[in-house]
């Protein structure tokens, strides 16, 4: 089966439209309905349920649809990895979002060059929780990046477990404290690990710089990483360890199915460093 009516199918599932899906497809609305009734007849199902106000997914076309995305970011993967190999200056590129990288990255840079089979590594700026859809996508061959993610197609190894602090504003009750704990901060464990990601998005800003600039004005409070809070230090900003937090887990990840032994340099690299800092944590696949 080809790839493109596997692409027009998905279009219109996700746009429950076929007028939506053909004007995001960039084709005529027949030519995209005679493509979905090929389609339907070479599988032999029917995949949707037409209406005049409506288009409703059928059973198989559901089965289908989880199934055809996997398929699909991995068909574009191995294509935009094909391109880059044959570049005459092939590159490892490293995902990393800035200041999340638990101090490490200039030291991996410098360290990677050294192992056997490595290759010159560009990074990647992203943005939150970016990291995996750009491995799934062959935009990055690996990621530097703490948990929690979907580890669904992802493998790593544990570089660094660090404890968490809390950002106060500098004259919160318990900003002089040597420890809180997360019950003195309203916050659940459960809440953790989305803290920061979730204050940003409720105060409207963009970045965490920003959001500790509104801690600093007193109008939040928020939790980070040990080494993120280090690279921020803000005159109005009080970081405070938390006793009973789980820890955040940096991980140096990359698709399963990467045979790159440029790759595989950058990890031994980054897992070495770690180690060298005494940040370094038994190797595990999570899962």
């Amino acid at each position: 089966m080809e790839s493109r009516p596997l692409r027009y199918f998905v279009a219109v599932a996700e746009e429950r439209s076929f007028t939506r899906a053909a004007g995001r497809l960039g084709i005529a609305g027949p030519a995209l309905s005679r493509a979905i009734r090929n389609l339907e007849a070479e599988l032999g199902v029917r995949l949707f349920e037409r209406s005049t106000r409506v288009v409703e997914l059928t059973g198989p076309a559901e089965v289908l649809l989880a199934q055809a995305r996997p398929a699909l970011d991995a068909l574009d993967a191995a294509v935009r990895r094909a391109v880059r190999a044959s570049a005459p200056h092939r590159s490892v590129l490293l995902a990393v979002k800035a200041d999340a990288d638990g101090g490490l990255l200039e030291d991996i840079l410098t360290a990677v060059a050294a192992e056997p089979d490595a290759e010159p590594v560009a990074v990647r700026l992203c943005g939150w929780r970016e990291h995996t859809r750009l491995l799934r996508t062959g935009e990055a061959d690996a990621a530097l990046m703490f948990r929690p993610y979907d580890p669904d197609g992802i493998d790593a190894d544990v570089v660094a477990v660090e404890p968490r602090m809390a950002a106060l504003p500098a004259d919160h009750a318990l900003a002089g404290a040597s420890r809180v704990r997360l019950a003195d901060l309203g916050i659940g464990p459960e809440e953790v690990d989305e803290r920061a990601e979730h204050d940003i998005g409720e105060h409207g800003v963009h970045d965490l710089a920003q959001l500790l600039a509104l801690v600093g004005l007193g109008t939040t409070t928020t939790v980070l990483p040990r080494s993120v809070a280090a690279r921020y230090p803000r005159q109005g900003v009080a970081y405070v360890r938390i006793e009973d937090c789980p820890p955040a887990t940096l991980v140096i990840a990359w698709p399963e199915r990467s045979r790159s032994r440029g790759v595989a340099a950058l990890v031994r690299a980054t897992t070495a460093v770690a180690e060298s800092r005494g940040m370094g944590a038994a190797i595990e696949t999570p899962r």
